[in-house]
């Protein structure tokens, strides 16, 4: 018994070849193009979602009352006090190679002092949960540190490394540790006590049960210590530089407010910000990469 075959509907050209019908092509090709149009409505509707929207609609706003001078007229501001954001355009226009030198450069000391302050943090953090006897202890120590204000940390950082990159590393070391060794503290000991049991009824010692059950619960507590520290660390390496330097945002920002360059200063302070959020926006995405498997990732 032969077996029947549905044969696609086409035509026979003039030359005396059989082609598929036109309406089958438009069917492939729509076919094809599906997942694209499918894409591109995601994107679209990534950017309608209200929770892009509504910043920055709010962001232009905020711009356009700023330039209009509503803000002079409320809080009665002159154009020397609070520069328009035209102004401040314009004065970075004008110094952008000064401007970027200097985001590169405090921007190397947040991160070099970041690293290391996060990465003390963490180590005070595995002690404390190895030994909680005597590394208990370590993090009072550590909060102590943190109690302590940056004004009052930068000259005796500058004094102790100099006028260079290093007295900003340590100031922000000091400002980042702590944050560190709380949140990654906290990640190893709130660890699911059937997890411990099951870790141990495999006789499992000390080192595993560490590396697979207390360091992977810590993750999430550790980009959150990371998230904090990637604006803190901003903060720290600016407040370090007014005391003591001659390089930097903080060293540019000091000056210009000095000399009544008002719209300078105001462009250090909007690199400032920039720098932040994109270094924040970085470690955000490292934890989408890194800790997949959590809940807080599923969307």
């Amino acid at each position: 018994m032969g077996t029947n075959s549905v044969r696609e509907p086409s035509y026979i050209t003039a030359a005396g070849t059989e082609e598929a019908s036109p309406s089958l092509i438009t069917t492939r090709n729509s076919v094809s193009s599906g997942p694209q149009k499918q894409k591109g409505k995601r994107r679209l509707l990534k950017w309608l979602n209200p929770g892009v929207i509504l910043p920055l609609l709010a962001g232009v706003l905020f711009l356009l009352l700023w330039e209009f001078q509503v803000f002079h007229k409320l809080f009665d501001l002159k154009k020397y006090q609070l520069p328009l954001p035209s102004a401040i355009w314009e004065a970075m226009r004008e110094n952008y190679s000064l401007l970027l030198s200097y985001t590169g450069y405090t921007l190397t000391e947040a991160v070099v002092g970041m690293l290391i302050g996060s990465a003390c943090g963490f180590l005070i953090a595995l002690a404390a949960t190895a030994w909680p006897r005597w590394g208990g202890g370590s993090l009072t120590l550590v909060a102590a540190l943190n109690a302590v204000p940056i004004v009052a940390l930068a000259p005796i950082m500058n004094l102790w490394f100099g006028d260079g990159i290093g007295s900003r590393a340590a100031i922000v070391t000091a400002t980042t540790m702590a944050a560190m060794a709380i949140n990654a503290y906290k990640g190893m000991a709130a660890v699911d006590p059937l997890a411990l049991d099951l870790m141990h009824s495999y006789a499992a010692g000390k080192p595993a049960v560490f590396r697979y059950l207390r360091i992977q619960n810590s993750l999430p507590y550790v980009f959150t210590a990371l998230k904090i520290n990637a604006t803190a660390s901003m903060i720290g390496a600016i407040v370090g530089e007014f005391f003591f330097s001659s390089r930097g945002l903080g060293y540019l920002l000091s000056n210009s407010i000095k000399v009544a360059k008002m719209p300078l200063g105001w462009s250090c302070i909007v690199l400032a910000a920039i720098a932040g959020v994109l270094f924040y926006l970085i470690v955000e995405r490292l934890e989408k990469v890194f800790i997949k498997w959590h809940s807080s990732q599923r969307s």
